[in-house]
């Protein structure tokens, strides 16, 4: 049978504005690249660089209580949940001298009791300072008792390029500190060219493999410009096509949790974007089919504000070009709120033109309104909220896909049984049209035995029937 492509999140189970105060700068040097010019020179060591690095790359466990219940005793109400321990080793980057480390959020997600261990063998408990599941980064924090550690430098400075050389450290398969080499791959790699984006991947084939999450790329100074999160194999081990969240990406996480912040914020476009197909690439006489095309503007939102128009092309932003939507709206989601960027516009009519956007936070209009409902209708145990370009940035759902109410848990009750997710957006009950939370709430309220309920899942709408 042929083998299929997977996606592997990096982890190993032993049981199943301005820089912020503190960090380390890297150098700030232009960079030199050369092909080696004789034999001997090929022969050059790159333990300097080890030496630098690998004193800040540590490994990380995590630990947490599972309980299951017998599912066959289940059905009947029976049955006691029984506990089980479950763990994960991976691996993180210390970024300030008193102890905040990086790493992978799938490493240490529900973790009740999380350890780091130095390169040096000490260990100390860590805590959670931020989690951010869209980019899949975890910010901890251990008590150093004063005591200053070695950091990496994060360099955001954006100009890695492909074929440059590059080391992995991390902890694979548990066995204790790594180091592989290889060259970046590519840049801007986006799971989603259609959609948008947390992060645009550096794509590397320095060797990766389970428990390295959380690691550390870094280039030739030694300085820290990606953290190792997932690969792509057919085996479940490396086969040399690694992706690591760039430095730009890592520094906002850092930065919000620092500063106390419970989510990161995030500038957006404003705009719902497409890719250039072939087809549109000749009709605007794009030598190539990259850009975004402007489909639709959120009112008084960053891109209307900066003059953009429907059937406008993104082509370039800040100089570089735009590959697709995705890689645009990562382009703004990585500014730092209030910044102002430059982008580069060709029109309906072949004209190019600039237009100056002022990267700001998604409005969270209309109030979130977040509630579990409950009572003898099919919304009983079901969370549900306002959809507002806030909420839809940090679930990563469309924001132009409301207004509405989108489902975000399900946790018992009737909606256990009726089939809805959490993801789906409900439209309308018994003929009524819902658009927010307290219209949710007045319909289930009202007592009736017959509803029919008509969900939206993807671009698919389903109308439902029940009767309790």
């Amino acid at each position: 049978m042929r083998a299929r492509r997977i996606l592997i999140t990096l982890f190993a189970a032993t049981a199943a504005s301005a820089p912020a105060a503190g960090f380390a700068q890297p150098e700030m040097a232009a960079p030199t690249r050369s092909v080696p010019p004789s034999a001997a020179a090929m022969k050059v060591s790159f333990a300097p660089v080890v030496q630098k690095a690998a004193p800040a790359v540590v490994n990380i466990s995590a630990k947490r209580l599972v309980r299951q219940t017998d599912p066959f005793w289940e059905l009947f109400g029976l049955g006691a949940p029984r506990g089980r321990i479950e763990g994960s080793l991976g691996s993180g980057v210390i970024v300030r001298e008193d102890g905040v480390i990086v790493t992978n959020n799938h490493v240490v997600q529900g973790g009740q009791e999380i350890t780091v261990a130095l390169a040096d063998r000490r260990e100390f408990p860590a805590r959670i300072l931020l989690a951010d599941p869209r980019t899949d980064l975890a910010v901890l924090k251990i008590d150093t008792g004063g005591q200053r550690l070695p950091t990496l430098a994060i360099d955001d400075s954006g100009d890695a390029q492909v074929g440059d050389l590059v080391l992995a450290i991390g902890n694979p398969f548990g066995v204790g500190q790594t180091v592989t080499n290889g060259i970046i791959s590519a840049l801007n790699r986006t799971a989603d060219p259609t959609g948008d984006a947390a992060s645009a991947y550096i794509q590397t084939d320095a060797a990766i493999n389970p428990g390295n999450s959380g690691g550390a790329l870094v280039d030739m100074d030694g300085d820290l410009i990606g953290i190792n999160s997932f690969i792509l194999s057919r085996s479940g081990t490396s086969s040399g096509v690694g992706f690591a969240v760039p430095a730009a990406m890592v520094r906002q996480v850092v930065e919000a949790a620092v500063g106390g912040g419970r989510a990161v914020v995030r500038p957006w476009l404003g705009a719902r974007t497409r890719p250039i197909t072939a087809e549109i690439a000749r009709a605007l006489n794009l030598p190539t089919p990259q850009g975004a095309l402007v489909a639709d503007l959120w009112p008084n939102g960053p891109a209307a504000r900066s003059g953009l128009q429907q059937g406008d092309v993104v082509i370039s932003i800040d100089g570089d070009p735009v590959v697709d939507p995705a890689a645009l709206n990562y382009a703004i989601g990585a500014r730092r709120p209030g910044e102002t960027v430059t982008l580069e516009v060709l029109d309906a009519d072949g004209r190019r033109r600039q237009a100056r956007l002022r990267a700001d936070a998604p409005p969270a209009t209309p109030a979130r309104d977040e509630r579990t409902l409950s009572g003898r209708n099919p919304f009983d145990g079901m969370t549900v909220v306002n959809l507002s370009p806030a909420v839809a940035a940090e679930l990563g759902v469309d924001p132009f896909s409301g207004p509405g109410v989108l489902v975000t848990g399900i946790r018992g009750g009737f909606s256990r049984s009726t089939g809805i997710r959490p993801g789906d957006f409900i439209r309308s009950v018994n003929g009524r049209r819902i658009e927010s939370v307290a219209d949710l709430a007045a319909a289930a309220a009202s007592g009736v035995r017959a509803w029919q309920v008509v969900i939206q899942r993807g671009s698919q709408e389903a109308t439902l029937t029940f009767r309790l």
